[in-house]
């Protein structure tokens, strides 16, 4: 179920708000529960199983953690120093087996439905050399909606219960809220159980600025969606599906326009998916930070799908920036390299790990790995050229705060998230490459037959230039939703229709346009 299908908009979310503020306050997160799993089911069918499985698992999870503890916690005073502390250790590798049995069972799942293809025809192509007729089966394996996206909201779960950050749920409903909510399930947020179960569990009451909050971000969601990142769906198809035909500017246009579709697909579910939040009175995390205004690769991913990375920091980062085999290569670099390399390389071990698999969840193929090894090698650059950066400074007398500066900096991080996003859409890693060479040679191919017309074209320029300008106004710290509440009636309103009429006039729909799945939904 698309969000921006008339079945979503118009029957899912009216049928579901009508219910929900129609029945008692404290069993108004029934009606969610059942319209989550009900939206899950209208877009997987069977293999619900999957998310149920998660669901259950992480659940007895939980709770035999915060039954081991108790244990510990019940008998604890009584026992003496060296038995409470041997007694402690066997409550923490209980405990660790659990979490890790949890992370294996939901890990282990997500891995075998998403790579299997991918390792077994690699391990086919590596076994035939080594022993003529050894081929792993061919298995018909179908992805669950959203697989990707609550293995890690359900993984984080149990980690932080795991670690006492988080108090194990009693109430299997409003942890199976949790992992469900239609909000999150098809491209994320990525939330955190603290962040969203508790809202998500309790009644809220009707509120007029809340609703109109929500109507607003729906609207411009769909904008960005239907009116941009839809229209350029077909330029961006045309080129990439057709690369060879291609060289020189068309490539830089096509690549150029994929970062628009992708940002604008991706953004805009998202303000869909947060404005039917507000809607129920939830406030669905942020995913999105105005990324195109960083001056770094380190800043573009923290703006950049910001609760995926929040997730691999703290629970994959962390974790092994402070392992002691971690903490012994940081103490031998700076005994025996320098300070800088003592505090680099620990750094640098723990972000190989981030950005490999960054990169696999992102997809089942070399390039994706290579994806993930492009920003490595950039964050790399960043981190050891510390040291080179700062001379480079004191010797040119250049200002990192002066605006010039500022500004050449977006514009160098800017072209290389696009040579990453080209990487992320070509076919392979040798299409990548040849379209990465076909830019610097001469112009081949007609810039009018892209799949998109002159008017197409006005209104993709417009609607960039229009996103520029509200990127521009959020990045100064300005509330565009809450000052628009403010102004008088008629203006406000009179916006709230252009808006609609621009998506019913502009949008890429019906003849001559092809229906586009939300991109990030395929993750």
């Amino acid at each position: 179920m698309s969000y921006t299908s008339y079945f979503y908009l118009l029957f899912f979310l009216g049928v579901l708000v009508a219910l929900y503020y129609l029945i008692p306050l404290k069993k108004r997160w029934l009606v969610l529960l059942g319209g989550s799993y009900f939206f899950y089911w209208m877009a997987s069918g069977k293999m619900i199983v999957f998310l149920l499985i998660t669901t259950v698992s992480v659940y007895l999870g939980a709770l035999a953690m915060e039954g081991e503890q108790q244990a510990f916690d019940s008998v604890c005073k009584s026992l003496k120093k060296e038995e409470r502390k041997a007694r402690k250790a066997v409550m923490m590798r209980r405990k660790r087996y659990i979490v890790f049995a949890m992370v294996l069972i939901n890990v282990g799942l997500l891995a075998f439905l998403k790579y299997y293809h991918f390792f077994s025809a690699n391990i086919n192509a590596l076994g035939s050399h080594l022993e003529p007729g050894f081929q792993l089966p061919a298995l018909k394996l179908l992805m669950p909606l959203g697989i990707s996206f609550y293995t890690l909201s359900a993984v984080g779960y149990v980690i932080d219960v795991y670690r006492g950050q988080t108090a194990a749920d009693h109430h299997f409903g409003r942890l199976a809220l949790f992992l469900s909510l239609f909000t999150n399930i098809t491209e994320g947020p990525i939330s955190r159980y603290d962040q969203l179960a508790g809202q998500a569990f309790e009644g809220h009451r009707a509120d007029y600025r809340q609703f109109t909050f929500g109507a607003q971000l729906i609207l411009w969601g769909l904008f960005q969606k239907m009116v941009l990142a839809d229209r350029a769906a077909l330029l961006v198809s045309t080129v990439f599906g057709s690369p060879s035909d291609y060289s020189g500017g068309i490539v830089i246009l096509a690549m150029f326009v994929y970062t628009l579709q992708i940002y604008a697909d991706f953004a805009g579910c998202m303000d869909i998916v947060r404005g039917s939040g507000a809607l129920f009175g939830i406030e669905i995390a942020r995913n999105f930070n105005q990324p195109f205004f960083s001056k770094s690769i380190g800043e573009f991913w923290r703006r950049w799908h910001m609760t995926l990375g929040a997730w691999f920091k703290d629970y994959i980062f962390y974790p092994v920036t402070l392992s002691k085999t971690n903490m012994k290569l940081g103490r031998w670099a700076k005994k025996h390299l320098s300070v800088h390399l003592g505090q680099a390389m620990p750094t640098a071990f723990a972000l190989f790990f981030v950005w490999l698999a960054n990169g696999l969840w992102h997809g089942a193929a070399w390039k994706y790995v290579a994806y993930g090894m492009y920003y490595y090698v950039l964050t790399l650059f960043g981190l050891f050229g510390k040291p080179v950066i700062h001379c480079f400074y004191e010797k040119t007398g250049i200002r990192k705060e002066s605006r010039p500066w500022q500004l050449l900096l977006i514009i160098r991080t800017f072209i290389l998230v696009n040579i990453g996003m080209l990487l992320f859409r070509a076919n392979s890693l040798r299409i990548f490459a040849e379209m990465f060479e076909s830019m610097f040679r001469k112009t081949t191919g007609n810039w009018l037959e892209l799949g998109l017309d002159r008017h197409d074209l006005a209104v993709l320029a417009l609607g960039a230039l229009l996103m520029l300008m509200v990127g521009i106004v959020r990045e100064r710290g300005i509330c565009i939703r809450e000052r628009i509440a403010s102004w008088p009636m008629v203006l406000r309103w009179t916006v709230y229709a252009g808006v609609f009429c621009a998506i019913v006039l502009l949008g890429a729909y019906g003849s001559g346009y092809g229906v586009v799945d939300p991109l990030y939904a395929n993750f």
